[in-house]
């Protein structure tokens, strides 16, 4: 296959992910589910070409910005609150599932050596909470096990990724020192968060020096792979320094972007993770059409791979469960007794945090970087697409129910910390910018210049006040509020339109006046949600 015929064939793909984006959406899916079975589609549809896919390009290419991009959006006061409680997952549970998968791979496959089944282990052990995301922000729950749930999934990749790094080489190179695998990590991990730390800072200080928003959103595309591959350059972990780089920028991006630049950058990275995500799911789509056709009329699949993968699937879904039963009954008994929580909201915590054991995008791509030379990577691929299978249809489009029936985990909620809620906030900011704007107002001689604003910014306050203490009796008459505004902007755009198409404006008047009616549009919008 050509260059050429290369690009227009991922081309065809990138069609293809936004038709598969859409069922999703249209059958209230999640999007994972809708691509896994675009996956299966390509690995049986007959006639397809073979794509070779570079190993080590996978890694590079995929990775870096799908590991900033978690870090960017990671929520950074509830992270250090409950970092104890998310290295026991990401590191320890991780670990755990490795183990256990590692145990149940030589079981069931005896040919695979034991260094290659801890790579499977590897493989299919960290949770990939994006899938989850979609189904948890429509139903409550308490802030810990969100904060567990999302501070795990930027986590637990990078530990993932250490443990397969060194059963991959045991198994090239048939050699293990428990020893030197320590210390290895030990310098991994320190080099890595020393790495990340500086290439954060750094990343900061300069773009507060370029004020130019196409070379802003430029710098943060570099960063990922600035941050990979100067990490594995320099001998520390490549996942670790992208990650960390990405927690510092995540902590620092409010006062560093402007809120265009800030715009603009969510917008960019928006896509960009979209298609990453998309294109590894029909990549091992592709990957799994070259097994099927090496393996076509020899009944391979039936007789060899079918048993094992399923006892796969088991144990990675039940190792979880045990893993979290394990911890919380340990975090139980190390609390005071007035401050346990029952036996319903033992239950609900581990019913819920192990039923959010989806794997996905990560798992994907560290499968499709395997050496060439693996033992047994045929059944390695097929396995880890049929764990996210199973985990993705299976657990994803039941983990609203689950959670529903659980009643929210009303159990795990008390004694959290308690948040003001978004009216209460918004009516605090208001009632600050009121008092700016009474000193503003008036001029040197106390003469009112800025009565308009005063008043403005006055009802503004008194509106949010009232809102904050009353949000369901007002809640009807805000949203015909904002329905009403969005009709205007509608008008305003249809005239702006007008304008131009008669030739009555400059483009440049055009960009400016939509860009406002664009920022108005999502205010209302956002309100209306």
């Amino acid at each position: 296959m050509s260059n050429v015929a290369r690009f227009e064939y991922i081309l065809m793909l990138i069609v293809l992910i936004v038709g598969l984006e859409l069922a999703a959406r249209k059958m209230r899916l999640p999007p994972a589910a809708a691509l896994v079975l675009g996956g299966i589609a390509i690995a049986l549809a007959p006639g397809l070409p073979v794509l070779e896919i570079d190993p080590d390009l996978v890694l590079i290419v995929f990775l870096p910005p799908l590991l900033l991009a978690g870090a960017y959006f990671s929520v950074w006061h509830a992270f250090r609150l409950h970092l104890f409680g998310i290295l026991q997952l990401a590191v320890g549970g991780v670990a755990f599932t490795t183990f256990a998968v590692g145990l149940a791979a030589h079981w069931l496959i005896p040919s695979m050596p034991w260094a290659g089944c801890f790579v499977l282990g590897a493989i299919v052990a960290p949770p990939d909470a994006v899938a989850a995301k979609a189904v948890l922000k429509h139903v409550v729950l308490p802030e810990r096990i969100t904060t567990l749930l999302e501070g795990e999934s930027l986590l637990d990749d990078a530990a993932s990724l250490v443990i397969y790094r060194f059963a991959t080489v045991a198994v090239l190179t048939g050699s293990f020192s428990l020893v030197h695998a320590t210390i290895t990590f030990a310098w991994l991990a320190m080099g890595g968060l020393v790495l990340g730390g500086g290439l954060g800072w750094l990343w900061i200080r300069l773009l507060r020096r370029v004020r130019d928003r196409i070379l802003s959103i430029t710098m943060t595309l570099l960063l990922p792979w600035v941050a990979y591959i100067g990490g594995e350059w320099l001998g520390a972990s490549g996942v670790i320094t992208t990650v960390v780089a990405g927690l510092v920028l995540g902590w620092r991006q409010h006062d560093v972007f402007s809120a265009d630049e800030r715009l603009r950058w969510a917008a960019v990275w928006e896509v960009l993770v979209f298609l990453l995500e998309s294109l590894v799911f029909v990549l091992i789509g592709m990957a799994l059409h070259a097994i099927v056709l090496r393996h076509r009329g020899t009944g391979w699949v039936a007789q060899d791979v079918f048993g094992p993968v399923m006892g796969i699937v088991l144990a990675v879904m039940i190792s979880r469960f045990v893993w979290m039963a394990l911890t919380e009954g340990l975090r139980i008994a190390c609390v005071p007794p007035s401050r346990r929580p029952g036996v319903r909201g033992f239950m609900t915590y581990v019913v819920v945090m192990g039923w959010c054991g989806m794997r996905g995008v990560v798992s994907l791509a560290i499968v499709l970087a395997l050496p060439a030379g693996m033992p047994e990577r045929d059944i390695m691929q097929i396995a880890t697409f049929v764990v996210i299978l199973a985990t993705v249809l299976g657990q994803g489009t039941t983990i609203g129910w689950l959670i529903r029936m659980t009643e929210g985990a009303r159990g795990q909620a008390q004694g959290q910390r308690h948040y003001l809620s978004v009216s209460q906030a918004r009516a605090l900011i208001a009632r600050v910018q009121e008092r700016v704007m009474q000193h503003l107002a008036y001029d040197a001689q106390g003469q009112l210049v800025h009565d308009r604003l005063l008043e403005q910014y006055a009802y503004r306050a008194e509106l949010a006040e009232r809102f904050s203490h009353e949000q369901q009796a007002l809640q009807g008459r805000q949203d015909a509020h904002y329905r009403a505004l969005l009709a205007t902007i509608k008008a305003g755009r249809a005239e702006l339109l007008r304008l131009h198409r008669s030739g009555e404006i400059h483009d440049a008047v055009l960009h400016q006046l939509e860009h406002e009616l664009d920022l108005q549009q999502m205010t209302a919008e956002g309100a209306l949600i």
